[in-house]
């Protein structure tokens, strides 16, 4: 595909509206708590700039995690480019901060719902290449609560292709 200013970048246009989603999925429970029965896995690139987690759970992990919020987590946040919890690994509450752009996979299996991300790469502009090193820079807010959080390596749900919603 041709990549100059005169080419619509539908693919990053995509993109962008879906990790809204996941923006939005995150923001409405950090608002109003987990409804019924939803609950949320999140895969994320543990190495991708401004992912930050403790050392020993990069190593445990190294390329990508996924983390389970469900009965366990507390200081759930999100903004424009960052999703921070706190997850308890061990029974040692620990601080997460997820670049948005860092997701791979969010799903929800109580609705059978989930998205996955093509890596961003070449996807990735200038202006969002700076977004992600300064997420790096930003230390956030350790909660220093005693919270409990669950993890998990394999996620579950049913990745839908966007395909089946198209008319035939």
């Amino acid at each position: 595909m041709k990549n100059d200013d005169t080419t619509l970048r539908y693919d990053k246009m995509v993109e962008s509206a879906l990790r809204g989603v996941v923006r939005q999925a995150v923001s409405e429970v950090q608002e109003h708590g987990l409804p019924s029965d939803h609950h949320f896995y999140i895969t994320f690139m543990t190495d991708f700039p401004g992912v930050q987690i403790p050392d020993y759970l990069r190593e445990r992990y190294p390329g990508e995690m996924t983390i389970v919020l469900q009965y366990q987590f507390e200081n759930l946040t999100v903004d424009e480019t960052n999703l921070g919890v706190t997850l308890s690994f061990n029974n040692i509450p620990e601080r997460l901060i997820v670049p948005i752009a860092a997701v791979t996979i969010f799903a929800d299996p109580s609705v059978n719902f989930a998205l996955q991300f093509q890596p961003l790469g070449d996807l990735m502009d200038h202006e969002e290449e700076a977004l992600a090193a300064l997420a790096m820079d930003d230390d956030g807010d350790d909660d220093p609560d005693s919270p409990k959080g669950k993890k998990s390596k394999s996620g579950g749900g049913e990745v839908i292709s966007l395909d089946k919603f198209r008319k035939k």
